[in-house]
């Protein structure tokens, strides 16, 4: 039986800038840190990767949590800052506020860059940010909680 969603994982190049970012503006939680050794054989098997190391933070935000890794082994290739959410893969991640409008503000006061300002959408008000690794952060406020 699945009992539900636990967390997403993102890979980032600077784990203290991502750790950063979803902690001070995010306002997440490092939930705990952990790590591995080129030679773990676990780490390998599991990742399906050959000769990895990692340094990696699990951080709370809210009732989930997000995994972010950041690999010494092996070389990652590198990704568009940009990379267009209709590109298979994950897209986004996706954060529910209590009031857009104030939080589309206060992101981009701390310099989170958007395709634009929320917009209506079936009852509720989204905007897509992204974070400094380029990775699109969504923000939805429900019903009643509008610009």
């Amino acid at each position: 039986m699945i009992k539900g969603f636990h967390h997403a994982a993102i890979s980032t190049p600077n784990l203290e800038r991502c750790i950063d970012f979803y902690t001070r503006v995010i306002g997440g939680e490092v939930a705990w840190t952990f790590g591995w050794d080129k030679g773990t054989p676990a780490a390998d098997d599991v990742t399906g990767l050959s000769n990895s190391a990692a340094r990696a933070a699990m951080l709370k935000i809210g009732a989930t949590f997000l995994e972010v890794f950041e690999f010494s082994s092996p070389t990652a290739a590198t990704q568009a800052a940009n990379r267009p959410v209709n590109n298979h893969g994950i897209t986004h991640i996706c954060l529910e506020v209590q009031d857009i409008g104030f939080e589309y503000e206060r992101l981009k006061a701390a310099g989170m860059p958007f395709n634009c300002p929320p917009q209506q959408q079936d009852g509720s008000a989204i905007v897509y940010g992204r974070d400094p690794d380029g990775n699109v952060v969504q923000a939805w406020g429900g019903p009643g909680h509008h610009p």
